[in-house]
């Protein structure tokens, strides 16, 4: 079966990794792709824009692609689904009207709203001297959100008020993030542990991935700006079995049902960032429509599945009829930023250490990388992540940073302390 995989970083090169291990899987054709991608078995490149929906679907027709399996977020809030569904190709991933449960911060909030999902008390804002008031009114800590898509770089946790007014004043005023913080949302502060619950859904069934927990903050010790994430851990033992029954009962079912009674079906990944606080409650921080990126690469070296065949599962309909199977072990990745992520990447700096890094056991996704020369140079802010295996988060842990001391560019970064507060709970049983 041949397969079209849309996206080119680390949570793609992580799905083209493991769909190739499919035996159904002949050939997975990557649009746009990266090397570092094209790098594994029965993978190519295809030079195809992921805003060119027409082209996509041609060439899916043409190629008699059995299943587009979409990676980020912006085609799927643009209407790829839409586009390819009405051309008849099989596809997974959520509608356009489905999908700005990600695309639009106030449209979720409204939508936990109307349906009793729990989450912070927030208020929407496109007028700056409005959204300064508010800010006096509450105080600090305080969230401001870019309402739009901002790569996960939308998001600012101000512990003072002049955080936060200058936060509003970069979106507001300043257009830092263009139409995407046009309007901003502005929630309470949610304290407590965060963590990642994310559902295979079919429109109807909820097929629960395996718990995992991403690092957002830039520098160890969570400080620093935010970010897409700089690593993440998969399990989470945050979410013990009671707490994974309260989010699927409360959260993810009523999310699930709550589309469906919109006219909004979701078929695809719903990825749900939870703040859980002290006395075992889940709040929705945000809700994303794919499989986050870096929980991704944990997550899929656990999945002891068959990837395609739940992924065709969900496209049917038949999401009651399989489970999925995970390995035993812990999985953690480390992410190795280049420049001054999250505000400038890096671009054209010589990588070294890839391959003494999976010599040692570890996987090495690609985010954002390029070749030249038959070297991998850097080609963004979050190069590459380094995940493994072990019997335990620790020793995950310990076999993804040694990994990551493997490798080697020019201003090179990446946090140390992935993993902590699950390392920490071990010590404390």
């Amino acid at each position: 079966m041949h397969i079209l995989l849309l996206g080119n970083g680390g949570r793609e090169h992580a799905l083209a990794w493991k769909l190739a291990q499919s035996p159904q899987v002949t050939k997975i054709s990557v649009a746009p792709g990266s090397a570092g991608i094209a790098s594994e078995p029965l993978v190519e490149q295809v030079n195809i824009a992921l805003d060119n929906h027409s082209a996509l679907s041609d060439y899916a027709s043409s190629e008699n692609v059995h299943l587009c399996v979409v990676g980020p977020e912006v085609p799927l809030v643009a209407g790829v689904v839409d586009h390819f569904e009405q051309a008849g190709i099989r596809i997974i991933g959520p509608r356009a009207a489905a999908a700005q449960l990600e695309g639009s911060k106030a449209f979720a909030k409204a939508f936990m709203q109307r349906h009793n999902i729990p989450t912070s008390t927030h208020k929407t804002f496109t007028n700056a001297d409005e959204a300064h008031a508010y800010l006096d009114e509450q105080g600090a800590p305080i969230v401001i959100k870019a309402d739009g898509l901002a790569a996960g770089k939308g998001v600012v946790v101000a512990h003072t008020l002049n955080e936060a007014h200058a936060a509003v004043s970069a979106m507001l005023a300043d257009h830092t993030f263009g139409k995407a913080g046009a309007t901003v949302v502005i929630e309470d502060f949610l304290s407590g542990e965060e963590a990642s619950f994310i559902a295979l859904v079919d429109g109807t069934h909820c097929l629960p991935f395996a718990t995992s927990q991403d690092h957002k903050a830039r520098d160890d010790g969570d400080r620093g700006p935010n970010t897409g994430g700089m690593g993440a851990y998969s399990p989470a033992p945050v979410v013990t079995p009671a707490i994974e029954k309260h989010i699927m009962r409360d959260i993810v079912e009523p999310t699930v049902a709550g589309l469906q009674k919109d006219g909004t079906p979701f078929k695809g990944f719903l990825y749900v960032g939870l703040m859980i606080d002290s006395n075992d409650k889940a709040s929705v921080v945000e809700y994303n429509v794919r499989l986050g990126d870096p929980e991704t690469q944990p997550l899929l070296m656990r999945l002891d599945s068959d990837l395609l065949s739940l992924l065709d599962a969900a496209v049917d309909g038949t999401l009651n009829q399989v489970q999925a199977q995970w390995k035993k072990e812990s999985a953690l990745g480390v992410v190795l930023a280049g420049g001054d992520y999250p505000s400038a990447g890096s671009k054209g700096e010589t990588i070294s250490g890839i391959s003494d890094a999976e010599d040692i056991g570890c996987k090495v996704f690609h985010a954002g990388s390029d070749k030249e020369n038959d070297s991998f140079v850097t080609n963004g802010g979050r190069v590459l992540c380094v995940t493994a295996l072990g019997s335990d988060i620790k020793a995950a842990k310990q076999a993804a940073d040694k990994g990551a001391a493997a490798i080697t560019f020019a201003r090179m970064h990446y946090r140390r302390d992935i993993g902590y507060r699950a390392i920490d709970r071990l010590v404390e049983a």
